[in-house]
Formats: structure tokens, C-alpha cells, sequence
């Protein structure tokens, strides 16, 4: 680059027809100021673009491992009580900090990583929605209803798609007819982190 751009230097100065006496191969003082005021604006420009992605990708890692966090004391907690949680939206419940290590847990749980983001761990029975009894960790971004809300605190990834709506979650399956929001069937838009062996978008 640094190349290209002294040959511009020089190619402009032919042009112009000021060719300098002194015919050496060095940069002047203008040349360099050129290719640094360049190479910053390169700069902003990538890191503009990169740092976004990498903040984006930062939330999905630290969501995928406190969700396994949560699940994994969810059968912690059944295996001892014989029982599942009980239904705690917009919570963790207190029942499974016996289970919970602090390390690496975010103090301002329920909280999930993406703006105004929390979580829930759902028990929810058998009903038309879903046909069997249902246990999961959920990421809500927003009220039902407002749906303003959750489009600006959506995640930035591809999977999230214009179909989205107040009811679309993301969310670890446990057991059960998982799915985006109790009162809408399995097949509504929504993001399921482990359906199958990758990640299973709902809803198409």
C-alpha cells in the first residue's frame, strides 16, 4: 500500500510538473501525511466494522455458558428434590444458587448479556401450545407487546429475522415442547441454542 501510494505521490507531482531536483527515492513530509491521515482512517474503518462483531460474538459465548450454567443446576436441583423448579419468569430462582458456582457469574443476574435482556427458567405444563411438559432457560428482550423494544434489543446475528416479535426468545431446551413463549406454539420465530446437534432457528 505504502508503494502504491508514493507512486500516486510521485505520478501526481509528474502531472503537475513539479518534479522535485533532489531525485530521491524517500518520502517528503506531504507524501507521509497523506499516508498516515490514510492509514487512520483505515483504521477507524475496520475497527468500526470488527469491534461490533466481536462484542456481538462476546454476548452469544457468555449467553451460551450461562444458560449451560442454569441448566446444569436445573438437574442439579432435580436430581436432589425429585422436582423441577418452579416457574420463574423473568428470574433465576433462588432454589439453584446451592448449584450455582460465583466463578464467572455475572452479579447482575437475571440479567442476560444482551441489552435489557433477562432471563427466566420456565416450568410449564402440557397445553395446545405444546404437548408435553416443558423445561427450559429463556433470554426475553423485551414485555409481550412492546414490540419497539425488542427489535432495538434483538442480538445482532443473521438468525434473527424480520418475523421476529415480542414473543421470540432464545432459549436452552432442558426437556419437553420447548419453544419461544408459552403461549405460542413451537413453530413461532425464536432461537433455540441447543435443538439438535447446532442451533435451531424456529419459525421458518
Amino acid at each position: 500500500m505504502l508503494l502504491l501510494l508514493h507512486r500516486s505521490c510521485y505520478d501526481y507531482r509528474k502531472m503537475g510538473g513539479h518534479f522535485r531536483a533532489n531525485k530521491s527515492n524517500g518520502f517528503t513530509l506531504i507524501e507521509l501525511t497523506v499516508i498516515i491521515s490514510v492509514i487512520g482512517i483505515l483504521a477507524v474503518l475496520t475497527t468500526a466494522v470488527i469491534i461490533p462483531g466481536s462484542k456481538e460474538k462476546t454476548r452469544h459465548t457468555k449467553a451460551m455458558s450461562e444458560m449451560s450454567t442454569i441448566s446444569d443446576a436445573v438437574h442439579l436441583y432435580t436430581a436432589k428434590y425429585n422436582e423441577y423448579p418452579a416457574d420463574s419468569p423473568n428470574a433465576v430462582p433462588e432454589v439453584l444458587n446451592e448449584f450455582i458456582k460465583n466463578d464467572g457469574v455475572d452479579p447482575n443476574w437475571p440479567n442476560a448479556p444482551w441489552s435489557g435482556s433477562t432471563y427466566s427458567v420456565n416450568n410449564w405444563p402440557a397445553d395446545d401450545n405444546g404437548n408435553q411438559e416443558t423445561h427450559q432457560i429463556t433470554i426475553k428482550f423485551c414485555n409481550v407487546g412492546d414490540e419497539a423494544t425488542c427489535k432495538k434489543n434483538f442480538p445482532k446475528q443473521p438468525w434473527v429475522k424480520e418475523d421476529w416479535d415480542s414473543y421470540s426468545t432464545v432459549y436452552m431446551c432442558i426437556s419437553g415442547s420447548c419453544r419461544s413463549d408459552q403461549n405460542k406454539p413451537v413453530s413461532h420465530p425464536g432461537m433455540c441454542m441447543n435443538c439438535g446437534s447446532s442451533m435451531k432457528q424456529m419459525g421458518n
